[in-house]
């Protein structure tokens, strides 16, 4: 019982935070994929429990021994030439928990600076930065629920303009070994501007609650999960001002966007499927239903929304692939390796 009353408090301590919503904050980038693997299963995968240490960075109570002296690197080639990418390091202390320390950053490019007439003037660059400390440990020594907190230092460079923030992530997962199901549930970015890029103007993080839940069949090779996205606030929806006045062309009235409640709830979805053909080698799959609705053309909706990717092992390196679909004008392509530094050290010896 003890499990579930320590759920039920950080479900009830969670909610209680301001509701925020994409396009409304700072640090925008701390929502990207962190792996090739995250960007395959619908960029959204904090319900697994196994040995991969990117996952952490999605919710830091999936940390656990196994990912130990693993080192992990993540890279994307995005869109405009924009690069990011995720680096991070696991060490476990039997006697006081698993820590990790990791690094997400995005680099936007070369910018080319003008004044009003249209006079290049010169260049700048700009970045953001996110160096992230974890830590998870089981509750009661019972290794089915663990819990765990990420802390991250974040520094963002915009031409002359620069920003340092604080931001926490609280997660807590459950694995019922007999039904193969897990559970998490995670607050991300709960925090604050330090500095500002206008004196006086304090944005907000873009905070935000998932909750997950994953099964692996017993008899297949198939593991399935679910994620909703976006729990501090339900209506997700986003209204053009350009057609609030729109016309019925036969009767004149004026014509307003109908948005349903089916189309509210699963702005909130994502699901993920993983085929684990053998320990070396998984085929996944990925729906993102919000990215679908807000970035999906009408008239030609495509397969965005839809991701793909494998995962493999060669001798001691893990390498994932992941294309996720945005917009019909292309898709991001993503690439991971993970290797445990253990296995080398036994070679060595």
């Amino acid at each position: 019982m003890k499990h579930y009353f320590y759920l039920i408090v950080f479900v009830f301590s969670v909610i209680r935070a301001n509701a925020q919503s994409g396009g409304d904050n700072t640090y925008e980038f701390l929502n990207l994929s962190s792996s090739a693997r995250v960007a395959a299963m619908g960029g959204q995968l904090v319900p697994v429990k196994d040995n991969d240490l990117n996952l952490v960075f999605g919710n830091p109570a999936l940390l656990n021994p196994e990912m130990s002296k693993q080192l992990t690197f993540s890279g994307v080639g995005y869109f405009a030439d924009i690069k990011y990418g995720y680096a991070a390091y696991a060490q476990d202390f039997e006697k006081y928990g698993t820590f990790a320390a990791g690094m997400h950053y995005v680099n936007y490019g070369d910018f080319t600076e003008t004044d009003n007439t249209g006079e290049v003037l010169g260049s700048f660059k700009a970045a953001e930065y996110s160096l992230n400390l974890s830590y998870a440990r089981t509750i009661n020594n019972d290794s089915a629920f663990t819990v765990g907190a990420t802390l991250k230092t974040i520094y963002s460079s915009l031409e002359d303009y620069s920003s340092v923030g604080m931001a926490v992530d609280i997660g807590a997962n459950y694995y019922f070994e007999k039904a193969l199901v897990n559970l998490s549930l995670v607050a991300k970015n709960a925090g604050r501007q330090l500095t500002y890029y206008r004196d006086g103007n304090n944005e907000p993080l873009p905070f935000e609650v998932e909750l997950g839940a994953s099964k692996k069949l017993a008899k297949a090779p198939l593991r399935l999960s679910l994620v909703l996205q976006n729990l501090e606030k339900f209506d997700l929806t986003y209204k053009d001002p350009a057609k609030e006045n729109e016309t019925d062309p036969i009767t004149g009235e004026v014509t307003e966007e109908k948005i349903t409640f089916g189309d509210k709830a699963l702005r909130h979805v994502v699901l993920g499927a993983e085929i684990l053909l053998s320990k070396n080698f998984h085929i996944r799959a990925g729906y993102n239903f919000r990215r679908r609705n807000e970035l999906g053309v009408e008239t030609k909706m495509s397969t965005v929304g839809l991701s793909w990717g494998l995962g493999f092992r060669i001798s001691k390196f893990h390498i994932s692939y992941g294309r996720a679909t945005y917009h019909l004008a292309g898709a991001s392509n993503h690439f991971s390796l993970s290797a445990n530094l253990s296995e080398f050290y036994k070679k060595a010896q």
